[in-house]
Parts: structure tokens; C-alpha cells; sequence
């Protein structure tokens, strides 16, 4: 289930030898490497504290790391900010303007022209289930339907690496499992690579290829070997069971 953490050539995202600490403190994660390849959705875990969010915020460029190395598709710069896309766990939808006009924010940061790529949003909003809810306001919105608009927009960003801060953590467990058979069942048309953090074991592997447990003497990568296409009854399968009782053994050994 375990294997061992390689860099490769061709990786959407490379860390090798990753150390942050604040001003004064102990070093929160100390050479971290890890690597997410072109398509991959890999999910980080962890035990609160253990730095999954000052690792977003390190591969944004919103901090930079003590020592070692990020590169994002192939290339190493000091300026990283915008070469991603990030969805927080809050959807940061704006109240005043209509799904349509949510979607279409990215594009007015990067100065693109918004009517030449209304009909390829649309084309998405129908495959999100949102065709009917393009005027809409998030007021008229479940939560489920907020961060479908919120992922929509992060996807517009025209970022090929997605960046997901807990995107469902804060949905009820009915609505979070339909989210979860919404993305799986899109997810063989989004060609998006996806690095995803989450404290639900069960959505880390329903939604992975791998996993990372950032621990307090580094990073373990568990590989998830169940086959896609995958829908949400396989949550009942040993294997499945298995390896969620392995991964909470390692979280409370950790802990």
C-alpha cells in the first residue's frame, strides 16, 4: 500500500526537500519531497497542525519556503502566484452577481475575452447541472450547487494544476456524497490534475489515485489501487474497508 516517493521529469508538480518554519518556530514540515503527475487527483491528510494548509499556501506562492524546491510543470520560479488554481473550503462566491457572472471572474483578472468563452461555460454549466441556474443568485443556491459554481470558476482559471482546500468539508454527508458521485462521474472529461486536502478518509480514497499523510518526521504516500471509473458504492468493498481502517491506524499512530 506504501511505496517510495520519486520525482520525475514530467511532473505537473515537483516539491523536493521542503522546509518552513515561522519566525521563531520550529520547522512545521522539514524535507518534504513529494510529486503529482499530468491527470493524477492526489489527496493530502493529516492530523490538524500538520501543515496541509501552509503547503497550499507555499505552492501558490503566497509563502515561500525556507529551504528546497517547487516547481510547477517543469518550471522553477520564485513568482508562483496565478500559475494555479485554488478552490478554498468556503466557495467565496460573490452575492450580487449570477452564476454566469461567478464563473466569468476569472477571466476579468486575466483580461480574456468573456463573451468568446460563454458558450464553453455553458457547455460546462449543463455538465455540472447547472444550465437552468445560469442567471441565478447564490441565495437561490443549495450548498452542493454553490461549489459546483465554485469549482467551475477555479476550473476557468485555465490552470492545468486545481488546488482543493477541503471543498466539501463544510456540506452535510447527503449533500457531500452526491458531490462525490458528481465529480466522479466528470472527472474522466475535466483533464485537470488535482491536489486535494481533506480530513475525510473516505473521500481521500473514493476520489484518489494516491494519497499523503504529512507526518511529523515527513510525508508517506499510499497508493490507491482500486479501479477506475469508480462510483460511491465501492465505499462497501473489503478492499475499500481495508484500507480505511489502515489509514486511521496511521493517523492515530501519528497522533
Amino acid at each position: 500500500m506504501t511505496g517510495a516517493i520519486g520525482l520525475s521529469n514530467s511532473s505537473m508538480l515537483s516539491i523536493q526537500n521542503l522546509t518552513y518554519s515561522f519566525t521563531g518556530e520550529k520547522p512545521i514540515f522539514q524535507k518534504l519531497t513529494l510529486d503529482v503527475q499530468p491527470g493524477e487527483f492526489v489527496s493530502v491528510i493529516g492530523a490538524s497542525g500538520s501543515g496541509k494548509s501552509t503547503l497550499f499556501k507555499l505552492i501558490t506562492g503566497l509563502l515561500e519556503p525556507s529551504e528546497g524546491e517547487i516547481q510547477i510543470a517543469q518550471q522553477n520560479s520564485k513568482s508562483r502566484l496565478g500559475t494555479v488554481g485554488y478552490m478554498p473550503q468556503k466557495d467565496l462566491i460573490l452575492p450580487w452577481k449570477t452564476v454566469l457572472e461567478n464563473v466569468l471572474l476569472p477571466l476579468e483578472v486575466t483580461k480574456e475575452n468573456k463573451q468568446r468563452k460563454i458558450p464553453e461555460i455553458r457547455d460546462w454549466l449543463a455538465r455540472f447541472g447547472l444550465a437552468e441556474y445560469e442567471k441565478a443568485y447564490p441565495k437561490e443556491l443549495s450548498g452542493g450547487m454553490k461549489q459546483r459554481v465554485a469549482f467551475l470558476r477555479t476550473m476557468m482559471t485555465g490552470k492545468d494544476l486545481l488546488l482543493l482546500d477541503e471543498p466539501f468539508g463544510a456540506l452535510d454527508s447527503l449533500t457531500k456524497r452526491n458531490m462525490h458521485r458528481w465529480l466522479l462521474g466528470l472527472w474522466g472529461e475535466l483533464q485537470k490534475t488535482v491536489l486535494f486536502i481533506t480530513h475525510d478518509l473516505e473521500e481521500a480514497i473514493l476520489l484518489s489515485d494516491r494519497i499523503y499523510l504529512l507526518k511529523k518526521e515527513g510525508i508517506q504516500e499510499i497508493k490507491v489501487s482500486l479501479p477506475r471509473p469508480r462510483n460511491s458504492e465501492i465505499v462497501y468493498q473489503t478492499e475499500f474497508m481495508a484500507m480505511r481502517k489502515e489509514l486511521e491506524w496511521l493517523i492515530h499512530h501519528e497522533s
